[in-house]
């Protein structure tokens, strides 16, 4: 099956799964991407991009689009000739956080529904966020004055799938602890936006460095236009523990320091799914999650206990027993790499080849 993946904002968790969903699917993948930025122009404009790169459609069995772009848009000047179109959510307008000084554009929101309505195959990336997106759609229409579409809600929730996405692992069989740094390293892999909520990481390890507690401290991730100013004051405030500040190009590298970590935190408050903390828990590191978002779905059941912190106080106590009795919290990093192995693309490729064979168009 010849497949054309197109990709409006090609960054961060976009750009990791078109990346690892041509390198590994047993169909034959063309990219055409957008480089990530200017997100609400992508999705007003990316169809009219898009339409005019495409040398001819007739060449593709299956279109597999990501959400920041007007699918209705795309199918209406691609015509009767279109192929069969998946469309995969990473994100929503409908229900992400917004962001200092911003307002909510339902128009964006609206334009994720009919988009949602007019594919053939959709997609989510977690069962949270799946469910996130068909209760903020039905409160959104029924906001309308009139004639409000309510039975779009039906159709939605009968053809909505949740599809991981895949990630790269240097390779399973992690020999943990044998390169763990003295002292414990906290890993920060996610991008440095507000909606990470990186105040409150900073904030805690402020508290532990406060009282006492040894660590060392790697800062990855991607960064766009805004980055949140403290960044800059922790670049200052953890100098003795820094051993790396800002994203890591070569994976390698990056892959190096996740199996060189003890924990990875997240103080998100937007998660739909959580490349950056599987891929450091599959590496070895011990993670530590809020309880809400997907993250619930992601962790083993009988290690949710240890792993989802509920407050302030209880990330911050959890924080500090792993890197004070760290040796202790071998076997569990064990088992959780070992589960979050089972979401890299070498796993969950062929579950994607054979969900997006079944909307495939048969002559």
């Amino acid at each position: 099956m010849k497949v054309l993946f197109l990709e409006p904002f090609y960054g961060g968790s976009h750009k990791d799964v078109a990346k690892g969903f041509a390198r590994f699917s047993s169909h034959e993948v063309s990219v055409i991407t957008l480089p990530p930025r200017f997100w609400k122009w992508r999705m007003r404009g990316a169809a009219l991009y898009f339409i005019r790169e495409i040398k001819d459609l007739s060449a593709y069995d299956l279109i597999f689009a990501t959400d920041m772009m007007d699918l209705t848009d795309f199918k209406g000047l691609a015509g009767p000739d279109c192929p069969p179109i998946a469309l995969y959510f990473h994100e929503n307008q409908l229900s992400y956080p917004l962001g200092p000084h911003e307002k909510r554009d339902f128009h964006l929101g609206f334009t994720n529904i009919v988009s949602a309505l007019a594919c053939d195959g959709l997609f989510f990336n977690s069962r949270f966020h799946l469910d996130d997106f068909l209760t903020a759609a039905r409160q959104l229409i029924k906001q309308m004055p009139d004639t409000r579409p309510l039975w779009m809600m039906d159709e939605l929730k009968e053809k909505a799938q949740v599809l991981y996405p895949g990630y790269r692992v240097k390779g399973a069989g992690l020999n943990l602890g044998r390169n763990d740094q003295t002292p414990p390293l906290v890993i920060w892999n996610h991008r440095w936006e507000y909606d990470k909520n990186p105040d409150l990481f900073f904030k805690v390890l402020g508290q532990l460095k406060s009282k006492g507690v040894k660590f060392q401290l790697a800062l990855m991730g991607e960064q766009y236009e805004i980055i949140p100013k403290v960044f800059e004051q922790a670049q200052k405030d953890f100098q003795a523990e820094l051993l790396v500040y800002g994203f890591q190009a070569v994976e390698e590298t990056y892959w190096d320091w996740l199996s060189k970590g003890t924990v990875v935190v997240s103080t998100a408050i937007q998660e739909n799914f959580g490349i950056s903390v599987m891929e450091a828990v599959a590496h070895g590191c011990f993670p530590l999650l809020p309880n809400r978002l997907s993250y619930l779905e992601l962790i083993p059941k009988d290690l949710k206990k240890e792993v989802i912190y509920s407050s302030e106080s209880g990330l911050l106590n959890r924080l500090e027993q792993v890197l004070t009795l760290s040796e202790q919290y071998l076997p569990a990093r064990k088992v959780l790499s070992e589960h979050a192995i089972g979401f890299s693309w070498e796993i969950l490729a062929r579950r994607w080849d054979m969900m997006l064979e079944k909307i495939r168009k048969i002559p």
